[in-house]
């Protein structure tokens, strides 16, 4: 159960620390410009973060769940597969689902399905590594 708990603070932390690196970062802002009339003037930091965090229980719990569907024995490649998974349904479908409903240049969906790759394929390694059945 701690590891568990560790694990799961460490993902929202790390959750939230990859988000402001890929949104934050010059490159981002300029490619992320076409959400701008949307887009809110400021972010709730500590209303993120405690996002966030909640965000890491969920994606730790659920991976808890599903190791004994995961293939292998080894924590790394349960970790990773997860990812993968977790990038499929969160990045990819809502990519998928941006690029037919709005007018969004291409190569900003390419850079969120690739950030969202290394993203999720980290925090479920993350996972994979910590948390043992």
């Amino acid at each position: 159960m701690i590891r568990f708990i560790i694990a799961a603070i460490l993902t929202g932390l790390l959750f939230g620390i990859l988000d402001g690196l890929i949104n934050g970062n010059p490159y981002a802002v300029k490619l992320m410009e076409c959400y701008k009339p949307i887009a809110r003037p400021g972010i709730n930091v500590p209303a993120g973060l405690i996002i966030d965090l909640l965000y890491g229980f969920i994606i730790s719990g659920i991976y808890l769940v599903l190791i004994p569907a995961l293939p292998t024995g080894y924590g790394m490649i349960k970790g990773l597969t997860y990812g993968l998974g977790m990038w499929f349904f969160r990045v990819l479908m809502s990519v998928l689902s941006s690029w037919m409903m709005y007018t969004i240049p291409g190569k900003t969906l390419v850079y969120i399905l690739l950030t969202g790759l290394a993203e999720m394929l980290i925090l479920g390694l993350l996972n994979g590594l910590l948390i043992k059945r």
